[in-house]
């Protein structure tokens, strides 16, 4: 079974490129995920690429930029290639199959403003048609919820 699930924040902007001769859109970021802790108590992060192939890569490009809290699910995948000095070199990367955004453009806008360590996940994801198409406003409709209140 090869299957991952991420949430972390975009790096810098996606990446869009597409395909010669198909014209199929592919984005590529870089997604720092935290680990729990040093053994000293600071923050640590791992920095994964990430690749998302067709609409949902011209997506992620056109809604989402540097510091967004995303998740994705996807598949770890190697592949090598020939480099102009002639070296082979490998690469290890997530195929993602998947991409929610996890927050508003605002609440973005604040972390990046603020340029503080990652704040608390979002308990509320919106859906894909809010953030996706732009129509923000939606953070008046979510209700909170008080964790104690969930029964499992």
């Amino acid at each position: 079974m090869n299957r991952v699930v991420l949430v972390g924040r975009l790096t810098k902007d996606p990446e869009l490129r597409f395909t010669p001769g198909t014209g199929r859109a592919v984005a590529s970021f870089t997604l720092a995920v935290n680990r729990r802790f040093k053994s000293q108590g600071q923050p640590d992060a791992d920095f994964i690429p990430v690749v998302v192939w067709g609409k949902q890569a011209e997506n992620t490009a056109n809604y989402v930029g540097k510091g967004r809290l995303i998740g994705i699910s996807g598949a770890i995948q190697t592949r090598s290639y020939e480099a102009k000095d002639g070296t082979r070199r490998y690469v290890t990367e997530v195929v993602a199959d998947e991409v929610q955004f996890l927050e508003s453009r605002n609440a973005a806008a604040s972390f990046n403003r603020a340029e503080s360590s990652y704040p608390g996940e979002s308990h509320s994801i919106p859906s894909e048609n809010h953030d996706i198409f732009g129509q923000g406003g939606y953070e008046d409709e979510i209700t909170p919820i008080d964790d104690g209140d969930i029964p499992f």
